[in-house]
């Protein structure tokens, strides 16, 4: 999955239009994906149609953040651990290919 597609899919899910907050949102996707990478989801997995629910969620918590209260919500991280279990064999799809 592009940058801009994952971006799109984003901005759909919160209900965001326009481009005047794309910028931001390019941040939080990026980061939220290297905490991805970080606790151990594969990167193709992180690539693929897989982890846009995750990613959304992770931006939606980061977004919806107040001063010195940021933290991902017990869903993202519980679904984050369940995609670092998929293999590197990731379809468009969502699907881990067994």
């Amino acid at each position: 999955m592009t940058d801009a597609e994952l971006l799109t899919n984003v901005k759909a899910a919160l209900g965001i239009t326009g481009t005047f907050q794309d910028a931001t949102l390019q941040v939080y996707i990026a980061d939220v994906r290297g905490f991805m990478t970080d606790a151990g989801v594969p990167a193709a997995v992180v690539e693929s149609a897989a982890s846009v629910g995750c990613v959304v969620r992770g931006v939606a918590d980061l977004w919806n953040y107040g001063s010195g209260n940021g933290k991902l919500s017990p869903y993202f991280t519980q679904r984050m651990l369940q995609l670092t279990a998929q293999t590197e064999t990731v379809t468009g799809d969502g699907d881990n290919g067994e």
